[in-house]
């Protein structure tokens, strides 16, 4: 194949991210007339790592950590959004690197490209572990912001898959609003660091 033919192939490839709507979002029945789409999804994480690198100091490769953000959701332009609550993790981390592999097999640097991915999904190196964190406050960042434009009504959740988790449940009796609530859980699944968890508190206690 051409090189020429590669880079459009991937490039309509990448470019279906842009409709592939957050599924998250979906569930929770989040009421706006655009919902965050993958791409933004990812942009938004990357201006987030640029920002969490300039402030906190990271001693940490910046640009490797855009690229790994760049393709972290790559699969999803072939199989869509899925969450965790949709299918076990397991299951979900098989057909995201089959996905992943038959993306980048027709690029010439693919096995460079998709270490990088691979890197990034065990989230143990300090780049993979930042950008992994930037990726799961972006998502608590975009609820708080969802929450203050009163998009979300906690009385119609029927088709919210997270809200049968025993802690979700014992976390609405707490009177936390749908952003507050989302926040502390997370907090306490996530491998945040003290300057991530301290913007994630900061989010708690203000508007955004």
């Amino acid at each position: 194949m051409e090189k020429e033919k590669r880079v459009i192939n991937y490039y309509v490839l990448c470019n279906k991210l842009k409709n592939v709507i957050r599924t998250g979002w979906k569930d929770r029945n989040v009421q706006k007339e655009r919902l965050e789409s993958v791409a933004e999804h990812i942009f938004w994480v990357q201006m987030l790592a640029i920002a969490m690198k300039s402030e906190y100091q990271y001693d940490i490769d910046i640009m490797k950590v855009i690229l790994m953000i760049a393709i972290h959701e790559l699969w999803e332009t072939i199989i869509g959004d899925l969450t965790q609550f949709q299918i076990s993790k397991e299951e979900k981390e098989k057909i995201e690197h089959e996905a992943v592999h038959n993306i980048l097999k027709n690029l010439i640097d693919w096995e460079k490209i998709e270490n990088l991915f691979l890197e990034f999904d065990e989230h143990k190196t300090k780049e993979s572990l930042f950008a992994y964190q930037c990726d799961k406050l972006e998502c608590d960042l975009q609820c708080k912001l969802y929450d203050e434009e009163g998009c979300v009504d906690l009385n119609k959740q029927d088709t919210n898959t997270s809200f049968k988790d025993p802690q979700v449940q014992e976390l609405l009796k707490t009177g936390l609003s749908w952003s507050e609530m989302r926040i502390k859980f997370w907090q306490q699944r996530y491998p945040y660091d003290e300057n991530f968890l301290a913007v994630s508190n900061y989010v708690l206690k203000h508007k955004i």
